[in-house]
């Protein structure tokens, strides 16, 4: 089978690594992957021909329209692949009605909302959504990043450059990150050096509107200046996990919006690959259906995170088993091959 995935790929934001693994797992399967744009030095094959691909997939994310494609392609597109070799992967949770949680929303406004189901519903009929649970009725759970056991790097908690080291860009974190950063601030002798590799931490993203930087990617400069925190560009996708492994411990964290709507991203599945201890700033049973019962051990806690992150800087090794169990609970439900065989059942329903 031949899918031809719409997406804009970046080298240091969304789902770049996500189709790359598909690319990969395809060959395996005796399946093949390409992105529709033209010729590129990717290592994912990129192709405008429309009439071979056996299903057209439009990974659809918050900033994302499809202008970027060419209105004559899509056009043509739209034309050329009957609707019911389309597919819809709703990235961001914006094939819903407008929801607000913690500072968070998936759309300014209900004409907002209308408009972005009307146009997920004008391409496909089979909207897939990478959550646990789907509000709307016609949206499907499929997760669509996954795990990858090549990734793994070896635990060894030796010469660590920083004692926190996050990468990720600051959309919607605010909030989360500064919940970890007050728990640090309580044992800050005992955390050593503090890395904050991403967009929009600081400065803050100066090219959004000034209304939405200022909700999305609000940042307090001062305060990560009080705690030395060295705020540092965001890094290719393929560095990701390198990079995390600098630290003794990562917060795995997400915006309100997905937590509340146990919605997964390419980095759930990366930390726990990388050479740190995942700390979970998620709901304790959103991290037990993702990463099994044992992975509760490593969620923060609400009250006094400061001493589950003061243990982990004293005893790695004791909390490196847990990250071991999870590393096998990924790789046994969530890899990319499981991904994939899932993926293409879907697209054949």
């Amino acid at each position: 089978m031949r899918l031809l995935f719409v997406y804009n790929m970046g080298e240091d934001m969304g789902s770049a690594q996500t189709i790359l693994n598909y690319s990969r797992t395809a060959k395996a399967l005796g399946h093949e992957v390409a992105v529709y744009r033209r010729p590129s030095r990717s290592e994912v094959v990129s192709s405008l021909d429309i009439e071979s691909a056996d299903v057209v997939i439009f990974v659809l994310e918050w900033w994302l329209d499809l202008k970027y494609a060419g209105h004559l392609n899509l056009v043509r597109l739209m034309s050329t692949v009957p609707r019911e070799r389309r597919v819809v992967i709703d990235n961001d949770g914006m094939y819903s009605d407008v929801i607000r949680v913690g500072g968070d929303y998936n759309h300014a406004d209900a004409a907002a909302s209308r408009a972005r189901i009307e146009l997920y519903d004008s391409i496909s009929d089979t909207i897939l959504q990478p959550a646990l649970h789907p509000l709307r009725p016609n949206a499907r759970s499929f997760l669509f990043h996954g795990y990858n056991p090549a990734w793994e790097v070896p635990l060894d908690f030796r010469g660590k450059e920083y004692g926190m080291c996050y990468v990720g860009n600051n959309w919607f974190r605010w909030r989360a990150m500064k919940r970890v950063l007050q728990g640090i601030q309580r044992v800050r002798a005992e955390v050593g050096a503090i890395g904050l590799a991403g967009y929009a931490w600081d400065p803050p993203a100066l090219w959004l509107e000034p209304g939405l930087r200022q909700r999305a990617c609000y940042t307090d400069p001062d305060y990560l200046a009080k705690l030395a925190v060295r705020v540092m560009p965001a890094v290719p996708v393929d560095r990701v996990i390198d990079t995390m492994s600098k630290g003794v411990f990562n917060p795995v964290l997400l915006r309100p919006l997905f937590n509340r709507l146990r919605i997964v991203n390419p980095r759930l599945f990366e930390t726990p690959a990388a050479n740190t201890i995942p700390l979970f700033g998620l709901d304790d049973e959103y991290v037990r259906q993702l990463y099994g019962d044992e992975a509760a051990e490593l969620v923060l806690p609400r009250e006094h995170p400061g001493r589950r992150i003061e243990e982990v800087m004293r005893r790695p090794e004791r909390f490196a088993r847990i990250v071991q169990g999870i590393r096998r609970h990924l790789a046994e439900r969530h890899s990319y091959e499981m991904r994939m065989r899932e993926l293409i059942e879907l697209v054949k329903s």
